[in-house]
C-alpha cells in the first residue's frame, strides 16, 4: 500500500454548504473505499490549506482516480504529495550507495 498526504481546500460551493462538510466526509470515505483507499487520519487546518489527510491505496493510480472522483464534486481542490512511512524511509537511506 501507498502513503499520501493530501492538502485540500474548500472551494467556493464547499465553504458555502459548510455545515454538510461531516456528511461529505463520510461519503467520501465510502467513495475512495471503492478504489481501495482510506483515509486514516483527517484534520481541519488553519493557514494556507483548509484540510489534511493522509490516505492509504493501494498504488498512485488507484490513489489518482479517487482523488479525481472526490475532485469532480466541486467541494474541494486538493494537492497530494506521495510519501514514505519512518520505515520506509530509513530503508530507503539504508540502501543508498
Amino acid at each position: 500500500m501507498a502513503k499520501f498526504i493530501i492538502l485540500g481546500n474548500y472551494t467556493a460551493q464547499g465553504i458555502g454548504a459548510i455545515k454538510d462538510a461531516p456528511a461529505r466526509l463520510d461519503a467520501s470515505r465510502d467513495g475512495l473505499a471503492a478504489f481501495g483507499v482510506t483515509i486514516e487520519q483527517f484534520y481541519l487546518t488553519f493557514g494556507q490549506y483548509d484540510i489534511v489527510a493522509v490516505v492509504d491505496a493501494p498504488d498512485s493510480g488507484s490513489a489518482a482516480k479517487a482523488l479525481m472522483t472526490l475532485g469532480m464534486a466541486g467541494n474541494v481542490g486538493t494537492v497530494t504529495m506521495a510519501a514514505l512511512t519512518e520505515s520506509e524511509f530509513r530503508k530507503a537511506v539504508s540502501e543508498l550507495p
